[in-house]
């Protein structure tokens, strides 16, 4: 998330958290898509950690330093935290630039109309921040998790809701610091016209969000060396906090809509209250309690618009319901791959025949298939299977589905190519291998069981 929301309307009642989420309802004339993607810095010299200040010879070459020259070449305002700039935003179009814990670099793009402005905004953002970033002596991996540094190692972000969360993570999962510290991703942003379609979008989403993951599949190491998975990141949120993530099965179940994704958010444990800059630390809390104005730890404090928008960021399924949807399960990846995601998504959803089809596809697999699908995905990928068929088999269907509603949308660049070209590194994949066994193949033979070539051969 680039920003935390800072309307302070009071909320008076659970009917005003459903109308909130209800208000991202639009026309499909102003369906628009979003493309948020990190990426994990790290010195050329060294192949080691970025921190936020710089370290040793580096001092003043930093993450901070980073965002000094993106703000000064972009124009964008600053986000900060106690002082600190830890983001900008842009005023004018709504894209921003923020940190996550462990220093990656995410751009949360601005909502577009097609994946062409997608690439466009992605081309101007890697020519910026190379021209920023180099005489820093900085380098972004374009992979799913840090290959070689240890959780011990990863720095830290000055953020108070980062603070709160690593202390609370140890207490609801394992793996959570990995996650926060370690991995990075690509997600896509889409709309939806009303209840109904919201609902459509997001079973279908859900369903496929293991092929995605397996399409995506870019994490195969970790420490160093293999991990033994194809996306570890996508493992590592298996057992980061089961109450904040997963494949969200009620949302299978009849009467799904906007009051039911509200109570399943209401019912989700609190990180944080802000109040003017400070961040209380409630992590663990209900929200229930802060709108009856009984939370323990603020007393009297009411619930607020900032406060709903806010505790709505701190959840994490697979598939994310704010005033839009929010895919979550690719590792991040190439260049290619970037664009990929949203163009994949919005020719399944945008289309309504498309998204129909793709319904028809995954309708009849239960919550029991869905989650053992979600489970095999990160080791096996495409070669997980769910109703006695290959995600292999499956993605080239939902691809075929895909470019056909890309090519009925008939968005055309100055060119006059379509949008269905961004699917081709996909339709690759499927027909092919994964970047994540492209890469174990690549260690086990010219890179001699060594990450290290990663540091040149998967980069941005």
């Amino acid at each position: 998330m680039a920003r935390d929301v800072t309307d302070e309307t009071p909320i008076t009642s659970r009917d005003e958290l459903v109308t909130w989420l209800e208000a991202g309802c639009k026309p499909a004339a102003e369906f628009r898509v979003g493309t948020e993607h990190e990426k994990i810095p790290f010195y050329r010299d060294g192949l080691v950690p970025v921190p936020y200040e710089g370290a040793g010879s580096s001092d003043g070459k930093g993450i901070r330093a980073l965002l000094d020259g993106m703000r000064a070449d972009l124009g964008w305002a600053p986000i900060t935290d106690r002082g600190a700039i830890i983001g900008l935003y842009d005023e004018a179009k709504g894209g921003a630039i923020s940190l996550e814990p462990g220093g990656q670099f995410e751009l949360s793009g601005a909502p577009v109309t097609t994946i062409h402005e997608t690439e466009a905004e992605l081309e101007h953002h890697f020519t910026m921040l190379d021209a920023v970033a180099r005489p820093l002596g900085i380098g972004f991996l374009a992979l799913g998790m840090s290959p070689r540094w240890a959780l011990s190692e990863a720095p830290v972000m000055p953020k108070q809701r980062y603070e709160i969360m690593t202390r609370y993570m140890p207490k609801v999962g394992t793996r959570g610091l990995e996650m926060m510290f370690l991995t990075s991703t690509v997600q896509a942003n889409l709309d939806f016209s009303g209840e109904a379609d919201m609902v459509q979008k997001l079973r279908v989403s859900l369903a496929l969000q293991p092929l995605v993951t397996a399409l995506f599949a870019n994490s195969p190491f970790s420490d160093g060396k293999l991990n033994g998975f194809l996306s570890a990141r996508s493992e590592v949120w298996r057992d980061t906090d089961k109450a904040r993530t997963g494949m969200l099965p009620f949302a299978f179940e009849p009467g799904m809509g906007f009051e039911r994704y509200a109570d399943y958010a209401l019912d989700v444990p609190m990180y944080f209250v802000k109040r003017g800059e400070t961040y209380h630390d409630v992590a663990g809390a209900s929200f229930r309690d802060l709108l009856d104005g009984r939370l323990p730890q603020l007393p009297g404090e009411r619930a607020t618009i900032s406060d709903w928008a806010n505790h709505i960021s701190t959840i994490f399924p697979e598939v994310r319901l704010k005033r839009y949807l929010e895919m979550r399960g690719a590792d991040a990846g190439p260049r290619p791959l970037l664009p990929a995601l949203p163009a994949l998504f919005v020719g399944l959803l945008y289309e309504p025949a498309c998204l129909d089809a793709a319904w028809d596809l995954v309708k009849s697999w239960d919550a029991a298939a869905r989650e053992s699908l979600r489970a095999e995905v990160p080791r096996l990928g495409l070669g997980a299977t769910i109703g006695g068929r290959s995600l292999r088999e499956i993605g080239v269907e939902v691809l075929c589905l895909a470019r056909q509603g890309l090519a009925l949308r008939k968005r055309l660049d100055a060119e006059g190519r379509d949008e269905t070209r961004f699917l081709d590194p996909l339709d690759a994949i499927v027909h092919g291998r994964s970047e994540a066994e492209r890469l174990v193949e690549l260690y086990e033979t010219r890179w001699h069981g060594s990450v290290e070539p990663a540091f040149t051969e998967c980069i941005y």
